[in-house]
């Protein structure tokens, strides 16, 4: 298994989820929101499932309009390279908070191939498809921590992190 990790040094550890009475499961806290949630990506609707559930994940996290706009776009890459290279997956939703500050999570996997050269595929204008290759080395430049794992055979996790304000 292959892996990569990548953290902007004014972040500090991955934090535990927002409210303590929410379980992994995403069950509901006291105000009755889900702490975490899961989206399946199997087709090309789920991609902007995903996309939305970000966004509202961003407001009720409080980031600004910016930060929105980063972890939005991050998350569709991200979740599109799942649908394509991956043969579909999963995108969870993590809301976190350290220190006073609210963070999001995503964790985005899939079942596909695994990517074969990590750093290939970090780098700008690397494509395996009709893209641009901006996707996954753009994702990580636009989240505060950003971790690869990827085997052959056995697909890919990315798990990125971005705080509001950071």
């Amino acid at each position: 298994m292959s892996s990569v990790r990548s953290t902007d040094d004014a972040v500090a550890p991955v934090a535990t989820p927002a409210n303590d009475t929410a379980d992994r499961d995403g069950k509901a806290d006291r105000d009755g929101k889900a702490d975490r949630t899961v989206h399946e990506v199997r087709t090309e609707e789920d991609l902007l499932t995903v996309r939305h559930a970000v966004r509202a994940a961003t407001l009720r996290a409080g980031f600004s309009i910016v930060d929105q706009t980063r972890v939005v776009t991050a998350a569709s890459e991200l979740a599109r390279n799942a649908f394509i290279h991956g043969g579909g997956g999963s995108v969870t939703i993590e809301y976190l908070t350290l220190g006073g500050n609210a963070g999001l999570r995503l964790t985005v996997d899939d079942n596909g191939p695994g990517i074969r050269d990590i750093d290939a595929a970090l780098t700008d204008g690397f494509t395996t498809g009709a893209g641009l290759g901006h996707g996954l080395g753009g994702a990580r430049r636009l989240m505060n921590d950003f971790e690869l794992h990827t085997a052959s055979g056995q697909g890919t996790t990315v798990i990125a992190t971005r705080w509001a304000g950071r």
